[in-house]
């Protein structure tokens, strides 16, 4: 699995988070929605502008700001190679 951060994901792709880089309340707000290590990730939605995207993630839709989804580490699952 390559590592990237969650700002990078293609859509149609298939993720699973890997370490938070995101320190303080942030970093607990988006562990409480989900973006543990090793939940699966993808993209939901984007923005024609680009900023924010909507996540599925344990089975919630999240919406993202870029500098959120650069926080947080990421690999390509499997399934989507």
């Amino acid at each position: 699995m390559s590592a990237m951060t969650l700002d990078q994901l293609p859509q149609g792709k298939v993720a699973v988070v890997q370490s938070l880089t995101i320190q303080g309340e942030l970093r607990r707000r988006l562990m409480d929605l989900g973006f543990v290590p090793g939940a699966q990730v993808e993209v939901e939605m984007r923005n024609p502008l680009g900023d924010p995207r909507a996540f599925r993630v344990m089975g919630s839709v999240v919406a993202l700001r870029r500098e959120q989804a650069a926080g947080i580490t990421i690999a390509l699952s499997e399934e989507s190679r």
